[in-house]
């Protein structure tokens, strides 16, 4: 291994040392309590090597969501391997992405932040432009499912896959947030299933009897 190879194994695995320390700290404290010093004291790092890695700890919050957003990608995708109905599949995608943000909620509160508070985090237009394009994609696995349904007759060639997509996104974001930080914990995640299930059950219900 050159030297020039060596010096970008050692940029990116501290990278990754900073990422791993920063998630650490956000799930056990929250994003709103947690310091860029404190990262780098968990990191093992001075607090401008942090900055020489990211701008912000807003940046910081945004590459987490960007990793977790594009593993959720490859997960969805993999549904399509699968021999299953497209209600299946959607019902499938719907447990996957539930579990992803209940294990780990503090994720989900940034996602959200993202969503609905964007001009609040200081992130650039090209790092704004990744996360909008990997949160498409994924909206587009959903799309794809309605789609498949159409093609197999499952469902009637009259939805709009758009807007049934789109539907299915914010339904699931919406039930997520009513629950995931409130009631008690060893109730939520039950509840939170419970409640997709219904939901989702009835909208498919409606959509096959269009």
């Amino acid at each position: 291994m050159g030297l020039q190879e060596r010096r970008e194994k050692e940029k990116d695995n501290r990278r990754s040392l900073i990422l791993q320390s920063a998630r650490t700290l956000f799930l056990a404290k929250g994003v709103k309590n947690v310091t860029v010093d404190e990262i780098a004291k968990l990191s093992e790092l001075g607090k401008g090597s942090i900055y020489l890695h990211f701008t912000s700890k807003e940046e910081i919050c945004a590459q987490l969501l960007l990793n977790d957003i594009d593993r959720f990608h490859q997960r969805a995708c993999d549904l399509f391997n699968k021999k299953k109905t497209a209600t299946d599949s959607l019902f499938e995608f719907s447990s996957f992405y539930i579990d992803g943000f209940l294990d780990e909620p503090e994720l989900f509160r940034i996602l959200i932040t993202f969503m609905l508070q964007n001009d609040q985090i200081n992130l650039s237009t090209e790092q704004n432009k990744n996360i909008i394009a990997a949160m498409r994609n994924t909206i587009n696995i959903i799309g794809s499912i309605f789609q498949f349904g159409v093609d197999t007759k499952e469902f009637p060639n009259t939805i709009d896959v758009k807007n049934s997509q789109f539907a299915l996104w914010g339904m699931l974001n919406g039930i997520i947030t009513l629950h995931i930080f409130s009631g008690a914990e060893s109730k939520r995640r039950g509840k939170i299933y419970s409640t997709i299930k219904s939901a989702l059950g009835v909208y498919i219900k409606g959509l096959q009897q269009g």
